[in-house]
């Protein structure tokens, strides 16, 4: 019966906004524009959050850095030394797992060049597979915390002193699993033979995720090698110290005060000298959340401005509109014949927002995709969109149509 008395209202409904032109394509093309935009919107939320997300691969909450600066006049070979003698001291504090050094670390370390690349044939044409890589040894599988899925880790006698101006020339290197995967599709990398820019490597083990110093989001974050080398620079270093599942503040005060017999030679910054990989994280996605809570503001601004120009607009037709509903009152109309009325009229309205704003979101979506590496649109954004436009527009109706059905049969009387 409601269902049917619904349909013998859309007659007058819609010739009533007809005789409403203008206020009625206003209120159509907001609801098209916010759904267009707020789709686009919360796709690019959406995929900040996925990008902030990301796991790094290692213990990050066991996992800080010492960012190591040296006492100028200082050459490779002291360098080298002073580095060896630090890293021995390090693994020593109590509460200390493991330690290595670094001329990076994941999420961070852009002073330094962190990016390569290697080939599969010395002679080959075709464009080189690019590749972010960590300064290593023995050591930093364990400090990362990261697993080996197959192969071997470095030998001690492997691990090579490499100033800043001598090529990255090494004989072996680990590969994370998604660059093994993307290199040798069949699952033969162990053991094979690639090219980096000075020479061969033979992979000898394969590690299951690690991300590199980028931020960029593509698959370059996790195509990383380790290199069995310590960076013997002058300029400085980087210090990973994994501690043991405790309170890490002790540890780092511990690790300062050990690091203090040899203060002459070094430089460590009083405030960003030292910073957890939850600081490096936060640092590192600072802009990912405040872009997300960014467009988050705006979707929210856009609802309520959606919904309080169809408040407005409701409650204008309901004041038009008095004398009508006093005429229908008394011919016999009910509460809810007028609340389906001004529900079924806005339900038309967003309706022919939310086919134009779908096909304003999917262009959008497609100028979107050509500027910014954002994904393609799901079909699910805007009808999520669409359901989310229908409910605000019957919340928003709700008050300006009980008002209009509060409207008495002798209201026809008093405006005669």
């Amino acid at each position: 019966m409601a269902l049917s008395r619904t349909f013998m209202q859309l007659r007058p409904i819609l010739t009533a906004l007809r005789r409403h032109k203008v206020a009625t394509t206003l209120i159509v093309l907001q609801v098209a524009l916010t759904l267009a935009v707020a789709s686009n919107t919360l796709l690019i939320v959406a995929a900040r959050v996925v990008h902030l997300s990301r796991p790094t691969g290692t213990d990050e909450p066991h996992l800080f850095v010492i960012r190591n600066g040296w006492t100028m006049g200082q050459d490779a070979t002291q360098v080298d030394a002073n580095i060896r003698a630090d890293l021995q001291t390090l693994r020593q504090v109590p509460g200390v797992r493991d330690a290595f050094s670094s001329q990076g670390f994941p999420l961070g370390g852009y002073n330094v060049n962190i990016v390569t690349h290697l080939k599969l044939d010395p002679d080959q044409k075709t464009a080189a597979q690019l590749v972010t890589f960590f300064a290593s040894d023995e050591h930093a599988i364990d400090t990362l915390g990261i697993s080996l899925v197959a192969g071997r880790n470095f030998h001690p006698d492997e691990v090579t002193a490499t100033g800043p101006s001598d090529k990255m020339d090494p004989p072996s290197i680990i590969v994370t699993r998604s660059l093994a995967d993307k290199l040798f599709p069949d699952g033969s990398a162990l053991g094979k033979t690639v090219y980096l820019p000075n020479g061969p490597a033979a992979i000898i083990g394969i590690v299951g995720s690690l991300q590199g110093p980028l931020l960029h989001g593509g698959p370059l974050d996790h195509y990383t090698v380790l290199v069995p080398m310590r960076l013997a620079d002058p300029a400085g270093v980087n210090y990973m110290v994994r501690t043991d599942p405790t309170n890490m503040q002790p540890v780092i005060a511990a690790a300062l005060k050990a690091l203090q017999a040899s203060a002459g030679t070094r430089i460590i910054a009083a405030q960003s000298g030292v910073v957890t990989m939850a600081q490096v994280r936060e640092h590192a996605y600072a802009d990912d959340h405040s872009v997300a809570t960014l467009m988050s503001i705006v979707c929210g601004l856009l609802l309520s401005a959606t919904a309080g120009g169809i408040v407005g607009l409701s409650s204008f037709w309901v004041s038009q509109r008095r004398r009508q509903i006093g005429i229908r009152r008394s011919l016999g109309a009910t509460t809810g014949d007028i609340l389906r009325y001004f529900h079924t009229e806005n339900f038309l309205i967003v309706s022919g927002g939310v086919a134009l704003g779908a096909l304003l979101a999917f262009y959008a979506n497609i100028s979107l995709m050509e500027l910014f590496e954002l994904p393609r649109m799901p079909l699910y954004a805007p009808l999520l969109g669409a359901v989310v436009l229908w409910l605000l527009g019957q919340l928003a109706v709700l008050g300006p149509a009980r008002s209009a059905a509060k409207v008495p049969p002798v209201v026809v009387i008093r405006t005669e």
